[in-house]
């Protein structure tokens, strides 16, 4: 049973940094990319950065403030997050499996795995 597991969220003022894991176990995701999605109150779940072996991807929103990277051989991926903004304040959600050649491509329906969410609140 495949399982990914965030953690880092919490509490942070405007223009602080924060650092979130997901760390996944049940299978290894080798060559297949692993992200990050973003959920606020009365909005869809929105991307925000995607990485596999070939390097990252970034939305717009995020690029120049936020970092992904993986650790290949603890399978995880973490989500490193400077200059955060209020409008930054949602669940975020880890999630694994997208198998397209182009990671710029990945939607949300294509990643086969998903953790529970964890909370990022940016205060202004």
């Amino acid at each position: 049973q495949v399982q990914l597991v965030e953690s880092g969220g919490g509490l942070v003022q405007a223009g602080g940094s924060l650092r979130l894991s997901c760390a996944a176990s049940g299978r290894t995701f080798g060559y297949e990319a692993m992200g990050w999605f973003r959920q606020a109150p009365g909005h869809e779940r929105e991307f925000v950065a995607t990485v596999s072996w070939s390097g990252g991807y970034y939305a717009d929103s995020v690029k120049g403030r936020f970092t992904i990277s993986r650790d290949i051989a603890k399978n995880t991926v973490y989500l490193q997050m400077n200059s955060l903004l209020p409008e930054d304040t949602a669940v975020y959600y880890c999630a694994a499996g997208c198998r397209r050649r182009a990671i710029s491509t990945c939607q949300s329906a294509d990643f086969n795995s998903w953790g529970q969410g964890t909370q990022v609140t940016v205060s202004s």
